[in-house]
């Protein structure tokens, strides 16, 4: 696979005070010089705490907002070069699916409206051809063709979110960011949501940027984790790989916290003291220093690089192969009660013997 994005050393600093000449003093460091790339077809997952940059990195990635320095290539093309017609055409490879369906979508509009203002905005089809497109990607989203006269206030959370993706897809993106898509929503409608999304990465070879704070949902979508902490990226792996052998130990602490849907289950927790470093004075050298349970002096002065721990596993820690094994904070299993592992089995034997049926469906010519 080749690179389709590709971010180089992007930093981004907001003012937070100015003084009365109007200049500067203070700078929330959102996003620290972060490089990472994405290849095609791939998930990549940007995890972390509230706050850590994550949101700020996605909307850098569509120039929604300028870096104040770095380099943003897409399919080799210099992204922070681009002229305003070449934005609009760069715009319409790349969308965005945003966390709260009802605030992204105009509640003055009807879903066909909705669907059909990026079909005329990039002038895509013929004007009669656009509302058969707008019944096309709502089947495709799995929402029936009378519902493309609503409003978005006439759908549940989970319906809204498939408008919202819907509206990514109409102008046949390669890259879509997914900001927290399923955080809004209720648990039960969430793995609807994401296995459509799955579902739609292998029929149309999308590529996907996945933020989320959420591991456990993470890690049933995402083919790579990069981890952020403090505008950083601080580990990043596939994603068998870090939930197996986390190297950093923001990335065990993250893991540690999520929950086991076990009542029998006990796994104890990576303990971290102290309070949330502040973005506008981020700590020096390891800015999980004050936190971490394993930090020496080193840790405290000298910044960490992202460093190769493993075959294609990088982290930015000092001690990273000399901490203990994380056998006790990552949980080797899948971590479901006997009775739910039943029911996945039993729903995945029925979708494979769907999907046979179709097969044979279109073998025989339906």
């Amino acid at each position: 696979m080749s690179a389709l994005l590709e971010i180089k050393d992007v930093v981004k600093h907001f003012p937070a005070q100015r003084d009365m000449f109007g200049r500067a003093k203070t700078f929330v460091r959102a996003v620290d010089h972060v490089s990472f790339s994405v290849d095609r077809g791939e998930t990549l997952a940007l995890v972390g705490e509230s706050g850590c940059g994550k949101s700020t990195l996605s909307r850098l990635i569509l120039r929604l907002i300028d870096p104040d320095f770095g380099q943003i290539s897409f399919e080799g093309r210099d992204v922070l070069a681009l002229d305003a017609r070449s934005l609009r055409a760069f715009r319409r490879e790349v969308q965005i699916v945003f966390q709260d369906p009802y605030a992204s979508l105009n509640p003055r509009m009807t879903v066909r409206q909705i669907l059909a203002e990026p079909l005329n905005l990039h002038g895509l089809g013929k004007p009669g051809d656009r509302q058969k497109r707008v019944e096309e990607l709502l089947s495709l989203v799995g929402l029936p063709a009378r519902f493309a006269d609503r409003f978005p206030h006439e759908f549940s959370g989970g319906q809204r979110q498939r408008v919202a993706i819907a509206r990514a897809l109409a102008v046949e993106p390669k890259l879509i960011v997914c900001d927290e898509p399923v955080s809004a929503l209720d648990v039960s409608i969430r793995s609807q949501v994401l296995n459509l999304l799955r579902d739609l990465q292998d029929r149309l070879g999308l590529t996907y940027i996945f933020v989320s704070h959420d591991l456990a949902v993470v890690k049933h979508i995402a083919d790579r984790v990069a981890v952020m902490n403090l505008g950083q990226i601080v580990e990043i792996a596939d994603s068998q790989s870090l939930f197996k052998m986390p190297f950093h130990p923001y990335t065990r602490a993250l893991l540690s916290a999520v929950p086991i849907p076990d009542p029998a289950a006990r796994r104890p927790p990576l303990l971290t003291s102290g309070e949330i470093p502040s973005a506008l004075n981020p700590p020096s050298g390891c800015r999980f220093h004050t936190r971490c349970p394993f930090a020496i002096d080193k840790c405290r002065t000298d910044p960490p690089a992202l460093m190769p721990a493993a075959d294609g596993h990088f982290a930015a820690c000092h001690r990273m192969l000399e901490l203990p094994p994380p056998e006790a904070i990552a949980s080797r299993d899948s971590g479901f009660s006997p009775v739910v592992e039943r029911l996945l089995a039993a729903f995945s034997q029925r979708t494979e013997d769907r999907s046979i049926q179709g097969v044979d469906k279109a073998g025989a010519g339906f």
